[in-house]
């Protein structure tokens, strides 16, 4: 099925899925680049900056090359994909969590979905304890990474539309 022929509903799911989605990455990138500007700006050391261009580098690549572009980002529209061809009110309801693979997803999927999601709402506790300039240079990082992922999943979106398929598993249940 070709979602850029389909009709209007079909896209509202597939356009209030990933957009969700893209929302709250972007969002959250929006939010934290405050933060990593003022530790700019507040000037940081020779030492400080080498951390900050390393672990800016480090999670450009670990959590935007890796971590969104190989992984999270086309798994989210393959899922994005399969929820406009097999509409449940529901999932169409809660479409963005649905395709971040909260729910009605493999065991596997949903284990690395909430595991995640918890490891990450730990790691945020721990760097608001974090001063300036280091909780900035580490939020840098972040931003990076989440902009690469709002990215990708934006561009895995578009990819889905005009190709009218999805290469990735939308891992669900089967059956």
């Amino acid at each position: 099925m070709s979602l850029n022929r389909a009709a209007p509903a079909t896209l509202i799911a597939f356009f209030w899925g990933l957009g969700g989605v893209v929302f709250m990455l972007g969002r959250s990138a929006w939010r934290l680049a405050p933060l990593a500007t003022e530790a700019v700006e507040a000037g940081l050391s020779t030492f400080q900056w080498a951390a900050f261009v390393g672990w800016l580098v480090f999670m450009l690549y670990a959590e935007g090359y890796r971590g969104f572009q190989k992984r999270f980002s086309p798994r989210v529209a393959a899922r994005a994909f399969y929820l406009a061809k097999n509409p449940r009110p529901l999932h169409l309801l809660l479409a963005p969590l649905f395709c971040m693979g909260y729910f009605y997803a493999t065991r596997k999927r949903k284990i690395v979905a909430w595991a995640l999601t918890l490891g990450i709402i730990g790691l945020v506790v721990l760097v608001r304890m974090l001063e300036q300039p280091w909780r900035g240079i580490i939020d840098a990082g972040v931003v990076g990474g989440l902009s690469w992922g709002t990215m990708a999943t934006l561009y895995y979106g578009v990819v889905a539309l005009l190709r009218g398929e999805v290469k990735v598993e939308p891992e669900v249940p089967t059956g």
